[in-house]
């Protein structure tokens, strides 16, 4: 199929290389068009240089900061939708805003062009290998499934959640349950560390009992004790995914305090580490924070 990849950052850049391994005729878009031009020739793709060029594109996948700068791509004065064809079908794969996705399907479906929802899960690393988990939101059965012969070559394990913006809302609500997990896991080898218990043992006890989670027997078992801070995931994505949830709770009329109270400790987080640095660092930044501010909780 003729493909236009749009938005070819790190995790942007295997996918479009597995589409183009699997025999896809792709094309990549980037707003750093040095780095489209690049990542094109890495991975043996074309290049759009023209928005208008995107007309020849069966189908468009997006991976993009969030929600907002897909509808501002999509919509925006020439945007997609000035020049791809009736019948072209959108594949919005960014952690993006329910909401906002549900608008930007109405205003494209006006112009016979079909969106779907099919954010990812897995980092940088099942990118690479084609091995992520991908949701996916649609309200056209035949599109989903023209869209699984893509989405194949990009992951392994798919869930068809309900309708447009429906994978959206599973990708926040996963990712805020482990931004809760890692906040409270935190505090505990906070307590302990005061307390003279080796943060080692308590996260192999913990990871071998009833408190058990992929955060305690990952992220803290290989990126937090050893003090390698690597996992390739960002705090300021992370705080992002928690805010998408945290907004669509409020949006929803939920009553939802451990959401929004994570939503602010993330924040605090990336505000003091910086969006770009490596989420296992948050431990850091709420000791940080709560040494700076003598009597404060955290």
């Amino acid at each position: 199929m003729k493909v236009a990849f749009i938005g070819v950052g790190n995790m942007g850049m295997p996918m479009a290389a597995n589409l183009v391994r699997a025999g896809h005729e792709v094309s990549v878009y980037d707003a750093d068009t040095a780095r489209a031009t690049s990542v094109a020739a890495q991975i043996g793709a074309g290049v759009l240089s023209r928005m208008n060029d995107i007309a020849t594109a069966e189908i468009v996948v997006t991976m993009l900061p969030d929600g907002r700068v897909v509808r501002a791509v999509l919509l925006g004065e020439a945007g997609v939708a000035s020049f791809a064809r009736s019948g072209t079908v959108v594949i919005d794969m960014s952690s993006s805003q329910p909401l906002i996705t549900r608008e930007t399907g109405q205003a494209l479906a006006a112009k016979g062009i079909t969106l779907i929802d099919a954010p990812v899960s897995g980092g940088v690393e099942r990118a690479i290998k084609g091995t992520l988990t991908i949701m996916i939101g649609g309200d056209d059965a035949a599109v989903i499934e023209k869209a699984k012969t893509l989405l194949s070559c990009l992951g392994t394990t798919f869930f068809e959640v309900g309708k447009l913006g429906s994978g959206h809302a599973a990708k926040a609500l996963n990712n805020v349950v482990a931004a809760t997990n890692y906040a409270a896991l935190a505090e505990t080898l906070l307590v302990a560390k005061n307390y003279g218990i080796d943060a080692r043992t308590l996260v192999d006890i913990i990871s071998t009992s009833t408190g058990q989670s992929f955060i305690s027997s990952v992220v803290m078992k290989q990126f937090v004790v050893p003090e390698t801070y690597n996992s390739g995931f960002k705090v300021g994505l992370l705080s992002k995914d928690v805010t998408i949830a945290a907004e669509l709770s409020t949006d929803l009329g939920c009553v939802s305090p451990f959401i929004q109270m994570t939503k602010e400790r993330w924040d605090v987080a990336r505000d003091i580490l910086g969006a770009d640095a490596d989420h296992s660092k948050a431990i850091l930044a709420w000791w940080q924070d709560r040494q700076a501010t003598p009597g404060k909780e955290g």
